[in-house]
């Protein structure tokens, strides 16, 4: 049976528990009326049913699809001769990835030299389709004796509003534990192979060297046969463009967040709210087309006009364009968090005679810092993650400068760079983009600690 419909098929069967579960409580008490001498609702007896149901057969399908792939690699194995099983794990691998291919393929058109991988490929095909139909008998028939086992205990005094509360509350912890676990993961992940780069190239030339070009050569006598990793202009370039970003998107942003809060008539913020919105939901590759086609032509064009020497690739067009692509975000974000203040505060305000500006100046956005805080920080790391912009309107070219009008490079457009194509894993040009990720990683953090200190600083004021 195919795993779609199967998971089809206990969807289904988790939704007909909740109705059995739920009838029978009500049928065991008598009538919907007599349900009130029982110790849980009906409805919470229908909810522990559903998730005596689906839990037990999600858990199933997890350790089968881990075990399954293990179980079946086993017994085509154990019917190849002696010397293929005899190979060694690499080598074994490889075997069974041609069985694997065969079997996914057409088996007729085995060639004799194939004929121990076609009669492998027929066997673990012979498997494969056996264990999809004993999966779904076996699923099938657990969850419907887990279900018959539970609903025989229900009785006036079982406790089901209280089993169910607690797997939910198990379900939440699990989430919570895997959600910790995959950060944790990924950051373990990162640093490994951050250290491996470390090994190979010194922090400090790293951390201070002014010179990107992790270029490395084939064989020594080839020219600039060592890298060099200086990261500084990466973040120069990075720090560059997102200032350029936030300079344009933190006060349109902000000042579009307050008229459509305290000034824009509800047919207005009806209209203009959303239209602002779609901005969120344009792709980058859109916006790096705008900044590449024409707003990179029109700075050239102004600054040729004045005097100035203007790249064709310049960080002034990334930010200017990926300011606007963030304004969305700090807009809606910070109109949601002044929305969020008591109007007990503004009344109050306009009450000892302050006016409109004064109570927005003084009372509205204080309180509603938090937010507002939270939205630039989201705008922040939004700059700096992107990329598609920045390959398209600002170029590739690692220099140090902190003039806009030429070109740069940010780090995730370089950790991009490096991962791009067939990359072999042991060699410091390719370990640099975890190194890069790392100090990305670490810097994001820190203006999060920031971030937080202050918000809890202005939260303690108006609580």
């Amino acid at each position: 049976m195919n795993s779609l419909i199967l998971i089809f098929i206990l969807l289904a069967l988790t939704g007909f528990s909740y109705f059995y579960g739920k009838q029978r409580a009500i049928k065991l008490s008598g009538g919907v009326v007599s349900t009130r001498s029982f110790n849980s609702l009906p409805k919470q007896f229908g909810l522990l049913t559903a998730l005596c149901c689906g839990l037990p057969a999600l858990v199933l399908l997890l350790l089968w699809a881990i075990f399954e792939p293990v179980i079946i690699k086993s017994l085509v194995v154990s019917t190849l001769p002696q010397d293929i099983q005899q190979l060694n794990s690499e080598q074994l691998g490889l075997y069974f990835n041609d069985v694997y291919i065969i079997a996914e393929s057409v088996i007729s058109n085995c060639s004799d030299s194939d004929a121990i991988k076609c009669k492998a490929a027929s066997y673990y095909t012979e498997l494969s389709a056996n264990a999809s139909v004993y999966k779904a008998a076996f699923i099938i028939a657990a969850v419907m004796f887990a279900v018959s086992v539970l609903v025989r205990r229900f009785h006036s005094t079982f406790k089901a509003r209280h089993y169910a509360e607690r797997t939910i509350k198990t379900i939440f912890l699990i989430c919570s534990i895997v959600a910790v676990l995959t950060t944790l993961g990924i950051v373990g992940s990162v640093l490994f192979e951050s250290l491996r780069f470390f090994s190979a190239v010194s922090p400090s030339d790293f951390l201070f060297g002014s010179k990107w070009s992790p270029q490395i050569a084939m064989h020594a006598e080839q020219v600039a046969s060592s890298g060099a990793f200086g990261a500084v202009p990466l973040f120069t370039g990075t720090l560059l463009i997102t200032c350029i970003a936030m300079l344009i998107a933190a006060p349109i942003g902000l000042m579009t967040a307050i008229y459509l809060s305290q000034y824009a008539s509800d047919r207005v913020r009806g209209v203009a709210k959303p239209m602002l919105e779609i901005l969120a939901g344009v792709p980058t590759v859109v916006y790096g087309f705008f900044a590449a086609l024409t707003v990179a032509p029109i700075i050239r064009s102004l600054g040729e006009s004045i005097g100035l020497s203007v790249a064709s690739e310049s960080a002034l067009a990334a930010g200017l364009v990926m300011g606007i692509m963030i304004i969305p975000f700090v807009s809606s974000l910070s109109d949601d968090a002044i929305n969020a203040v008591p109007k007990t505060l503004k009344e109050g305000s306009l009450a000892m005679g302050a006016t409109e500006s004064e109570t927005i100046k003084k009372v509205l956005l204080p309180a509603a810092l938090p937010g507002i805080m939270g939205a630039m920080l989201l705008a922040v790391s939004r700059a700096i993650g992107e990329t598609m912009i920045v390959v398209m309107a600002a170029g590739l070219a690692a220099n140090l400068t902190a003039n806009p009008l030429q070109a740069v490079t940010t780090v995730t457009v370089q950790i991009v760079t490096l991962l791009t194509g067939d990359q072999e894993f042991d060699s410091p040009k390719t370990l640099a983009a975890f190194a890069l990720g790392l100090m990305l990683f670490v810097s994001t953090l820190v203006l999060n600690i920031i971030a937080l200190k202050v918000t809890r600083k202005y939260r303690e004021q108006y609580e």
